[in-house]
């Protein structure tokens, strides 16, 4: 079997052949922290998060970079005098961390901030006005840009004519060459703070936010990777920027492009801009986390993704069919399965992931398994039954549903569980607001003998079940 994904440079799927089989290479443009997430952010990251697991599986090792952008022109304008810019970027940071895994998404391998790469973006640039691709603004502004029609390939991308394009809006026009030119460097201004500032060749400033990612990229990747990812509305300008300023510079870059769907509002994209996103918090409040998880997972990750009532109600009843299955195979059945065949999966399931990242028709196959399981468990089959458990439990640990297993299967039985602490942990921290030290303590003791582990953290406190 070949994986096949959808490069959106080709505009067409194609044959994975990695640079390195032994080592699979994906940079994953990371959130701009200048507010907190909301659930189009978490799908995205999702999408890539079920990637990078089948990546795992096929190959054995995949090096996943996922930057955070910490300086910006949003991180700055959200920032005020009670909470500088560093601070906010790094509040917000921890929100997505802690949206992230609350659904399950791996934490990447490197995940970089912007600010601890400048440098690296500095000599980016001297290359680019070395080779003739990117000029510092004669008005003495401290500006660099990108010279877009030094660059035959520009728009290779999105494949758009350059006269076609807008005008960029990344800095003041007035020391641009083309209107379409971009900001790789953005001198400082009277009005910023004065810790938002780089000393440069070209005068003290911050980067553009292009450059970020380029930089980035190479410095943990290397002139050359597999994968790049992000959201279908970062294809223009941002990625076809990055494109354009590292080929111009000489490095390979990106050899397939993969772009996650958006989620929609009554057909429109779930944006803070449009005013119409639904925080990921809020979701996460509202919603047991596997049932969050499986909503998000279960259309295409190239669709829009429309949320609704229903979209949850759905994801919850999948999940207790699979759930329902597992526990009743526990409950039932004598013996163990056979070892030789632990962590088998069906061909099915393989192909389906195998055809770009197939995760719909990759969970029919995971529920016709559970049919079939309990099908085998009606009729005495116990070592059918045994076999079907065994490849529901590698497909539901494949698909990051892990807390399947180590829940019992039971999500509504989960749900309970998580509501009953959920109340204790406000108990204990009234109790510790109130500084009613003991308080607080006999609640915890009360929690932790139940063999459930608090985790106190900036974003608020989580629960496990020990063990």
């Amino acid at each position: 079997m070949t994986l096949r994904l959808y490069d959106t440079r080709a505009q067409q799927l194609r044959d994975f052949v990695p640079l390195d089989p032994e080592n699979i290479t994906m940079y994953v443009c990371g959130p701009t922290v200048q507010s907190g997430p909301h659930i189009g952010h978490v799908r995205a990251a999702l999408s890539f998060d079920l990637l990078r697991r089948w990546l795992d599986h096929r190959y054995g090792r995949v090096t996943f970079v996922r930057n955070v952008t910490d300086i910006d022109d949003k991180v700055l304008a959200n920032a005020t005098d009670a909470e500088p810019w560093w601070a906010l970027a790094y509040r917000m940071e921890q929100e997505f961390t802690a949206a992230y895994a609350g659904v399950g998404i791996l934490p990447p391998t490197y995940e970089p901030r912007a600010t601890a790469s400048v440098p690296q973006m500095q000599e980016l640039i001297a290359v680019l006005i070395e080779r003739g691709h990117a000029y510092p603004a004669p008005d003495g502004s401290g500006d660099v840009y990108f010279d877009v029609r030094s660059w035959s390939e520009y728009g290779a991308l999105t494949h758009q004519s350059l006269d076609a394009m807008e005008a960029a809006e990344d800095a003041d026009p007035r020391g641009k060459r083309n209107p379409q030119d971009f900001a790789l460097w953005k001198g400082a201004k009277p009005d910023e703070p004065k810790d938002a500032t780089w000393a440069s060749p070209w005068g003290a400033g911050r980067p553009g936010w292009h450059i970020e990612c380029s930089a980035m990229s190479k410095r943990y990747l290397g002139a050359e990777f597999d994968i790049h990812g992000g959201g279908l509305d970062l294809r223009f300008p941002h990625h076809e920027n990055e494109l354009a300023q590292s080929t111009a510079a000489g490095d390979g870059f990106a050899r397939y492009w993969v772009h996650n769907g958006l989620v929609t509002v009554d057909g429109q994209k779930m944006s803070k801009s449009l005013g119409n996103f639904t925080l990921a918090a809020d979701v996460l409040t509202a919603q047991d986390a596997l049932v969050v998880r499986y909503a998000l997972a279960a259309a295409h990750y190239r669709s829009s993704l429309d949320l609704g009532e229903s979209s949850w109600t759905e994801a919850e009843a999948a999940l207790s069919r699979i759930g329902t299955f597992i526990a009743r195979v526990r409950r039932t059945l004598s013996g163990e399965p056979d070892d030789a065949r632990i962590g088998e999966i069906p061909e099915a399931f393989a192909v389906a992931m195998d055809d770009d990242l197939g995760v719909p028709q990759a969970l029919a196959v995971l529920h016709e398994t559970v049919r079939r399981g309990n099908t085998a468990i009606d009729a005495g089959a116990d070592e059918e039954a045994w076999a079907a458990f065994v490849q529901v439990d590698a497909m539901v640990r494949l698909l990051g549903f892990d807390e399947l297993m180590s829940s019992g299967g039971d999500v509504a039985e989960h749900r309970t569980l998580d509501a009953l602490v959920q109340t204790m942990i406000t108990q204990r921290a009234q109790a510790r607001a109130d500084k009613d030290w003991a308080a607080a303590d006999r609640i915890r003791d009360a929690i932790a003998a139940a063999g459930i582990t608090l985790e106190d953290t900036p974003a608020g406190t989580h629960w496990s079940i020990d063990g």
